[in-house]
């Protein structure tokens, strides 16, 4: 018996060693991943800074999400402080932060649609897969609101991520929004704001970080462990969106908060930001979620 306890013991070891060795590897891939240089062919931008540009960006900074991580007047916002070790502090977007005041159209372009940094690494935590199908126009008055903005404070960006979160990085299990986005893409041509499903599906752009490309829902890779996977947006049957028949349902929950038993949804979903669309921006999300092949 005590040499076979001693062979299981020896064992165990074994296994504990060689999982030790996988997940240090793995963070090992991750900070070099994090690392890497991304070479993107960025496509000039059309700058503008007339009135209504900049009330157009603001309008979009605070609807698509921006707003959320950012803080309301762009200055940067500690976005996690959680006990497992995830820190992020999204930047101050402002001129007075010494990296933002000095960047030039191109740089917009590749941080905003690309995910990566002027330098060419992969801007971690930043959605850009949301973003990417910006077209020039939505982009340019984006920039345009941002470049208007008094001076914050001045703050870097701050991505502090667990061991967990790096090995999973590491792994392939959690991606950078640059290795999720089709560089190739052409730029997005410009769109006319109507209640249609078509419009509704350059909405829908915004939603990809969380609920997927297929917008299918589920965990969120890398999100904090007591967060709910995202809803399935698809229009199956018994799913979420069975209970919006009409969109004034649907922009109703998409502004409270609530579903129409009055019951409150996680407010991981940014309400405060997306809730802020007009209605004929919210109609045609609806109708285009809507219009989905059912399943």
């Amino acid at each position: 018996m005590a040499r076979v306890l001693r062979v299981a013991a020896w064992g165990l070891a074994g296994v504990a060693a060689a999982v030790a060795v996988a997940a240090y590897a793995a963070v090992w891939v991750g900070e070099r991943k994090a690392t890497r240089t991304v070479a993107v062919q960025v496509a000039p931008l059309p700058l503008r800074d007339d009135a209504a540009a900049i009330a157009h960006g603001k309008y979009l900074y605070e609807s698509r999400g921006c707003m959320e991580c950012h803080g309301a007047g762009a200055g940067g916002k500690q976005v996690f402080d959680e006990p497992n070790g995830l820190r992020v502090r999204a930047p101050d977007l402002t001129r007075a932060n010494p990296a933002i005041a000095a960047y030039r159209a191109e740089d917009w372009v590749r941080s905003v649609r690309h995910g990566v940094a002027p330098s060419g690494r992969p801007l971690l935590i930043m959605p850009s897969e949301d973003y990417n199908r910006l077209s020039d126009e939505d982009l340019s008055a984006l920039v345009a609101y941002l470049r208007s903005l008094p001076p914050g404070m001045g703050a870097p960006a701050e991505v502090t991520l667990p061991w967990m979160v790096r090995a999973l990085y590491g792994v392939g299990m959690v991606r950078d929004a640059a290795s999720k986005i089709d560089h190739s893409l052409p730029v997005q041509p410009a769109q006319v704001p109507a209640a249609t499903a078509q419009y509704g599906g350059y909405v829908a752009n915004a939603c990809l970080g969380c609920h997927g490309h297929d917008f299918s829902g589920g965990k969120i890779p890398g999100a904090p462990p007591d967060w709910p996977p995202a809803a399935d947006l698809r229009p199956v049957s018994g799913g979420p969106m069975s209970r919006y028949g009409q969109a004034s349902a649907f922009i109703e929950m998409m502004r409270s908060g609530k579903r129409p038993d009055g019951s409150q949804i996680s407010r991981v979903m940014p309400f405060d930001s997306f809730g802020r669309m007009n209605d004929t921006e919210l109609t045609a999300l609806y109708l285009f979620l809507a219009d989905m092949p059912r399943r």
